[in-house]
């Protein structure tokens, strides 16, 4: 795969980063939080801020991290990455699915749901170019980004990261994330590994994907059967569908002005029957209703230009172009006017995201790396049934035995969703109600969720 990198490589790459930091532990007193402004009273602290990434400090990634509301010392340190690629986990992950705060209009309100009651949580925005995050040498005109040199960059963070806060670095650790994070991540993880086997500095734990992009063809081509089940098209746009058009083609065919005159037959009437009043990441809700739908830029090119204007987008984007809480979190626009949800800067190897990664997944599992795939099961853009289909495919590859039945498990007296568990290490569970960004939409699951995970219990079977 072209993302891999030499272990050569890395280390020389550490190497050079070792010798431009000064004292980086240090600096972690600049990163804290005094407050954000509008925020409610909270008895943990929070820290934002930049890692450089070269000698000069021309490329910079910025990160938000939250302690846990109680004892973070005893607490696992989980990453958390958002997809797009090109949007941002400060803006989505933090401000509008799994972080203390959302913001209401006049300022923060906590979220009783936050993933800081299990973990010290640290939300990174990636790739350079994403949020506040910048290339101030090449601010106007950014370098094609590709998945190998997130990966690197995202590493090189981390490591970084952990000079500054050196009581992490033993900590277990886990990282989290939805969407293109299933390129994201399993490819930082991977070169995690290769670099523990010389130097160990990474204790990580397991890794869990929301929704995730893992192998293109099946993910995609499993929304013809979420859009004709859920009443969303109609009986001859399904046959037409499944019989004369790969969907999965469609990026590629997109973007090279290739798209055949069948399939853009199927994208109109797809496109037409589902309507654009119904979200396409939650199809139960109204469009009024918040959601986060600029991750649509990528996975769904052709919706980019008809995005919805939702609440919780607009009052996450106003809250932070506010001066105040930029000076607050220590964050500034370099090469930008103002912070976006996804970058319109960014250049990204769009056809990356037809690069499989679950066969990455399957490596880490070997590696003893406990791995969890989640669904929200109202999301038609990344369907429930491709992510459940490679989930199993991958268990038969790596000969892993079932060792829950397919069941549901409960948050407090309702369904929370259904669950597989193949070997103790590869688990499948849906989150029921839940979009796209499953924590936004079915936050109090989604917490019974990620607790379980960390902990390495099984999901409750009864209430």
């Amino acid at each position: 795969m072209a993302m891999r990198m030499t272990m050569g490589g890395i280390l020389l790459m550490f190497l050079l980063c070792a010798c431009m930091v000064v004292n980086e532990a240090s600096l972690a007193a600049f990163d804290k939080i005094k407050k954000l402004p509008g925020q409610p009273p909270v008895g943990f602290q929070q820290f934002s801020g930049y890692v450089t990434l070269d000698a000069k400090k021309k490329r910079a990634l910025f990160y938000y991290f939250v302690e846990a509301e109680v004892d973070p010392v005893s607490k696992p340190l989980v990453l958390w990455l958002n997809g797009g690629p090109g949007c941002s986990s400060l803006g989505v992950g933090a401000f509008s699915e799994n972080g203390p705060f959302r913001p209401n209009g006049q300022g923060l309100v906590r979220n009783e749901y936050s993933w800081n009651k299990e973990a010290n949580m640290l939300y990174l925005e990636t790739p350079v170019g994403v949020g506040f995050s910048y290339d101030s040498s090449n601010s106007s005109d950014y370098q094609v980004v590709t998945d190998a040199i997130t990966a690197k960059d995202n590493l090189v963070f981390l490591h970084k990261w952990f000079l500054k806060f050196p009581q992490y670095q033993q900590r277990d650790l886990f990282i989290t994330g939805e969407s293109y994070a299933g390129h994201y991540i399993p490819q930082l993880a991977e070169l995690m590994v290769q670099f523990n086997k010389k130097h160990k500095m990474f204790n990580l734990k397991g890794i869990a994907l929301g929704n995730p992009v893992l192998e293109y063809a099946t993910d995609l081509n499993s929304r013809a059967e979420f859009f004709w089940s859920h009443g969303l098209i109609s009986d001859s746009t399904y046959k037409l569908f499944t019989s004369a058009c790969n969907y999965s083609r469609y990026v590629s065919e997109y973007y090279r002005d290739a798209v055949s005159p069948i399939c853009s037959k199927v994208y109109t009437l797809v496109s037409k029957e589902t309507s654009k009043f119904v979200d396409k990441y939650d199809v139960t809700l109204d469009v009024c209703i918040p959601s986060v739908l600029a991750q649509s830029k990528i996975i769904t090119p052709q919706q980019v230009t008809e995005r919805v204007d939702v609440c919780v987008e607009d009052e996450t984007v106003n809250y932070l172009n506010r001066r105040d809480v930029r000076r607050a979190m220590h964050a500034r626009l370099v090469g930008v006017r103002k912070w976006e949800v996804c970058s319109n800067i960014l250049d990204y190897e769009l056809l990356n995201i037809e690069i499989p990664t679950i066969n990455i997944v399957g490596s880490l599992i070997k590696e003893g790396v406990r791995v969890l795939v989640y669904s929200g099961d109202q999301d038609s853009v990344i369907p429930l049934m491709g992510s459940r289909a490679l989930v199993n495919r991958l268990a038969t590859q790596l000969g892993l035995k079932t060792s829950v039945p397919y069941r549901v498990w409960f948050e407090g007296q309702q369904v929370g969703g259904w669950t597989q568990v193949y070997g103790n290490v590869l688990s499948f569970a849906t989150v029921r109600g839940a979009s796209h960004e499953a924590p936004f939409s079915q936050p109090e699951r989604s917490l019974v969720l990620f607790r379980s995970f960390i902990k390495g219990n099984a999901l409750p079977e009864t209430f």
